[in-house]
């Protein structure tokens, strides 16, 4: 069995570090949400929309203002073209990119290869948009639940020497309980009470993220869509406790 390797940037943290999701489809759209918040946030999520319609320009611009960086791209491939993409990530100075954990074990091990120490991998282990019968169908059997399927993605992401994974929150505590010393994980899907759970199906607030122990919370649309951004902000930072 492989040795399981503890990532350099695994560091303890006492708070979830707050991730904001620059979901929108522009760069001037994003250059908006960036200054509407200003310094209450300094990480930011860029995703496949802005990505492909922006490329590294809009990590590079964050970077120029000082921001940390969470490629959430979600590779996906043979081992040495994902090894490539994750050197091209790094190369742009990114904290963060993620591939996907079914790609397998050996995947997963070229993109840490390839991201080198200053990047850290996250393994997608089952979207936060679906539900056992979703996945159920997907993998065209049965499975014996959600979250025995994020724990073995979760086991083969340490193999592969991860940084962490991405899992919902209520996955945290299995996965801090099996895997606590060596992954972090990040935790989508993150709405404070009394906002709309849109296309998530397995959500948390803020406060009960933190009290499961997750490493990193992505903060979308209960912020960037709300009347009052920096206030929701200061709402979520004050759950976290930070």
């Amino acid at each position: 069995m492989a040795r399981l390797v503890t990532h350099p940037l695994l560091i303890s943290t006492v708070h979830p570090v707050p991730i904001v999701a620059l979901d929108v489809p522009t760069m001037t759209a994003a250059r908006a949400l960036v200054d509407t918040l200003g310094d209450s946030a300094d990480f930011y999520k860029v995703g496949l929309q802005l990505y492909t319609a922006e490329g590294p320009r809009v990590v590079e611009w964050l970077r120029g203002a000082g921001k940390r960086v969470f490629l959430d791209l979600k590779l996906h491939d043979i081992p040495n073209t994902v090894r490539g993409a994750a050197q091209s990530a790094a190369s742009l100075g990114v904290q963060l990119l993620t591939v996907h954990g079914v790609g397998g074990e050996p995947m997963v091990r070229a993109a840490v290869e390839g991201a080198g120490s200053a990047t850290g991998i996250l393994a997608v282990t089952v979207l936060t948009s679906m539900t056992r019968s979703d996945l159920e169908r997907a993998r065209g059997h049965d499975v014996e639940s959600v979250a025995a399927e994020v724990l073995r993605l979760a086991g083969l992401a340490a193999q592969a020497g991860a940084h962490g994974i991405v899992c919902a929150g209520s996955e945290v505590p299995v996965i801090r309980a099996a895997h606590a010393d060596v992954l972090r994980t990040l935790v989508p899907g993150i709405r404070l009470g009394g906002t709309p759970a849109h296309d998530q199906a397995r959500v948390m607030t803020p406060r009960e993220a933190a009290e499961a122990g997750a490493g990193y919370v992505v903060i979308g649309r209960t912020v960037t869509a709300a009347e009052d951004p920096p206030a929701a902000m200061r709402a979520v930072l004050a759950e976290l406790g930070r």
